[in-house]
């Protein structure tokens, strides 16, 4: 705690107030009745490819919205808001659903892979997308979340790392305070084992779940599984992914990279077929330049800001997250930044990876304990002894803004983590119980309407619709350039891209 103290102290209040973080938010489109829309991608939002702020993830149906990076929460939060402004007024009819838990699905293969023209690039993002589909089933792509995306002034590439590590260690606790998933339309699981109770017919849920999405239901792959990653270095995380980016992987070779007519199932037959496949709670990332690799990106000019991938869409709030998360976030980062950070081992991360699931599925179950160092503690005390590592931290970011915000978001947290049927977890279980007969379905097509309703209420003005919608005939364009521009077969371009040479300097050792 004093080492911390001590390295906060050399913490500049201009570095402080020089921390910028971005926002990537996805939301299934969806029916009024709360079915997947099976509409494309609307003409009036543009590209889905070259659009800086609206695209698309896994689905064709699955919007992203994408904020800059902003010294101020608030500013971050007014951008998120006027591009979801401009998108429910290009969506017609149709909602954006609110829930990180998927709507109700049509059959895996009726899911629509998010589609970007017929550029190499373009080609290769449905082609990635089609992969996934073969690897882990439509469904599961379809869950969404929201990415943080946060950098400090003068942060190394060796303390992005160490940040990393204790971001790792610590994040049963972001699981606990925000998880908003802890249940889920049963057609989700249909014709998979699972351990879910029912609530009600078309409901399937925990009691004590926090994030359904951050569980064995979610991002998991047994076959990533194997992929012991290690964060103690740059090198050695770029070796860990070099071997998976670039060795056939058995079970991915079987399903082949073209089919018998010669249309693609995927980029690659190695573990990972490109760095994004790669699920992780955290990543360090680094602005690529068109064409070049992330892992190259990395290797060649270091860290240059981390993505927290672990939030869940807060069905209570019209953007999805809310100022004092995000300073709560912030303060802990810089708590994961600053404390002591030891090396990880393979012990560890095995151990890691199973205190995520005991709190994704049952993180306000009484006593819960969870893997410290070989030992068992409970949540609510290593919680409670993380927030209290925070506090200086909080003290020291409402120096350097002038307010109280970061304290206050910090003692929200600390009450909440005391009274678990406060979460935001537990209040949808009870939202879902009292108004709507238990249906989860019922629950988030409600909360979805009212949301666009008071998005579309908000005050938007003739200069800000022109200005999307310059973006939007920019984006347009960018695709058609593109589309022009190429000069080689995708297949030259596939195998050009994937060479291990483009990934940057030899993995070490």
């Amino acid at each position: 705690m004093n080492e911390l103290q001590d390295r906060l102290r050399n913490v500049s209040p201009g570095s402080l107030a020089g921390i910028r973080r971005g926002i990537e938010k996805e939301s299934l489109r969806v029916a009024p009745s709360g079915l997947l829309a099976a509409t494309q991608h609307p003409a009036a939002l543009g590209s889905a490819l070259t659009h800086p702020q609206i695209t698309t993830d896994f689905s064709e149906s699955q919007v992203e919205l994408v904020t800059g990076a902003h010294v101020g929460v608030q500013d971050s939060l007014d951008e998120l808001t006027q591009i979801h402004q401009f998108t429910y007024r290009a969506i017609g009819d149709e909602m954006l659903w609110v829930a990180s838990m998927p709507c109700r699905l049509p059959a895996d293969d009726s899911i629509p892979i998010g589609r970007y023209g017929t550029s190499n690039v373009g080609t290769a993002k449905s082609v990635y997308r089609t992969g996934l589909g073969h690897r882990y089933g439509r469904r599961m792509q379809t869950i969404s979340g929201i990415h943080y995306n946060w950098s400090m002034p003068g942060v190394t590439t060796e303390q992005y790392f160490g940040l990393i590590r204790n971001f790792r260690r610590h994040s049963f606790l972001l699981l606990t305070l925000f998880g908003a998933s802890p249940a889920v339309c049963s057609c989700f699981v249909e014709g998979h084992a699972h351990t879910l109770q029912t609530l009600r017919d078309g409901t399937l849920y925990l009691p004590h779940a926090t994030s359904l999405r951050m569980g064995r239901l979610g991002y998991q792959s047994d076959a990533q599984s194997t992929l012991a990653v290690s964060y103690n270095s740059l090198e050695r995380y770029g070796a860990s992914l070099q071997q998976a980016l670039t060795e056939p992987y058995p079970a991915y070779a079987g399903v082949g990279v073209r089919d018998a007519s010669g249309g693609y199932r995927q980029l690659a037959d190695s573990l990972l077929q490109i760095e994004n496949e790669f699920y992780g709670t955290i990543r360090p990332k680094r602005v690529i330049f068109p064409g070049e690799r992330p892992l190259h990106a990395l290797r060649e000019r270091g860290v240059e800001y981390v993505e927290v991938r672990c939030m869940d869409l807060d069905p209570f709030v019209p953007v999805g997250i809310a100022a004092p998360t995000m300073r709560f976030i912030d303060v802990f980062l810089l708590h994961c930044l600053l404390a002591d950070s030891p090396p990880d081992t393979p012990a560890e991360i095995t151990a890691l990876a199973r205190n995520q699931d005991r709190v994704a599925m049952r993180g306000r179950e009484p006593g819960l304990q969870l893997e410290r160092d070989g030992r068992k503690v409970a949540l609510a005390e290593w919680g409670a002894e993380v927030l209290a590592g925070c506090q200086p931290i909080a003290a020291a970011l409402d120096a350097a803004h002038a307010t109280s915000a970061y304290g206050d978001a910090l003692r929200a947290a600390t009450t909440a983590l005391a009274n678990p049927a406060t979460l935001p977890s537990a209040h949808v279980l009870a939202a879902m119980r009292s108004d709507f007969d238990g249906s989860y379905g019922a629950f988030v097509v409600a909360q979805s309407a009212q949301t666009k309703a008071a998005l579309l209420g908000l005050p938007f003005s003739a200069e800000q619709r022109a200005e999307f919608e310059r973006s939007v005939q920019a984006s347009i364009d960018a695709q058609a350039a593109l589309e022009a521009a190429d000069s080689v077969p995708f297949e030259v371009y596939r195998q050009a891209y994937l060479s291990p040479a483009r990934l940057g300097l030899p993995a070490a050792g």
